[in-house]
């Protein structure tokens, strides 16, 4: 019951601080480009990354793993925004935010893994 309580708390944040960041990001670059939701999920990946490689208690791990970083990152928004850009016939953009989102994505939190381990 108290994992739940911790998802509940760190998802609650997470998603206010997705809200947030991203339309912050979002209305600073005028681009057709989603970069306000590129960049929280960038840096939730290396964020999660990190926090799993610290191996830190299951306690922060519900909170800040499974909590806040699920609810920080969005994957149904990456694919509305995907496909939104790829019906509007802009093709480079689509597949530039699938690129940098997936590999990037990875890269960043393999890099997270690597220095949460040295921590």
């Amino acid at each position: 019951m108290r994992e739940m309580i911790l998802v509940a708390l760190g998802g609650f944040f997470g998603a206010i601080s997705r809200f947030a960041l991203s339309k912050q990001i979002q209305e600073r670059n005028k681009t057709s480009f989603p970069l306000g939701t590129l960049s929280v999920n960038l840096t939730g990946a290396f964020l999660l990354g990190l926090i799993t490689g610290m191996q830190i208690n299951s306690r922060l791990i519900a909170l800040l793993g499974i909590g806040f970083m699920g609810a920080l990152t969005t994957f149904s928004t990456l694919n509305l925004e995907s496909e939104q850009i790829r019906k509007e016939k802009k093709y480079p953009i689509f597949y530039g935010y699938l690129f940098l989102s997936y590999f990037l994505g990875i890269i960043l939190t393999f890099c997270g893994l690597l220095i949460g381990r040295r921590i």
